[in-house]
């Protein structure tokens, strides 16, 4: 029975490795031992970071807003409780963009919440 070699095999797959971690600083990029540590770790960062990232983003949301409502004499803790009470259904998202691009209609917001309470 004749010896079955992996080189093939092998090769693409270490190809492919050293593929992803193109760009990679120094030996994380060249050799495959250390390629494949550096992809491990990078990848357990992106998965970590693609849900830190939908608190950060809140985050900014919020002190937007807060600053927002503090120019216009009011705290966001009793605009988001004035916005729920009159079911006024706008995510943070939306609120944020429309105090820092439409003043006006944030100011409608605002006049809402204060009616709410």
């Amino acid at each position: 029975m004749a010896k079955i070699k992996h080189s093939v095999a092998t090769r693409r797959r270490k190809k492919r490795l050293l593929k992803k971690t193109k760009g990679f600083w120094g030996d994380r990029s060249k050799q495959y031992q250390q390629a494949r540590r550096a992809l491990l770790h990078a990848l357990v960062y992106a998965y970590r970071d693609r849900r830190k990232k939908k608190t950060e983003f809140r985050q900014l949301w919020i002190v937007r807003l807060n600053s927002a409502c503090r120019l216009a004499g009011m705290t966001y803790s009793r605009f988001i409780a004035g916005l729920k009470k009159a079911k006024v259904n706008l995510d943070r998202k939306v609120l944020a963009e429309l105090a820092v691009k439409d003043e006006a209609a944030f100011k409608k917001l605002i006049e809402i919440a204060k009616g709410a309470k």
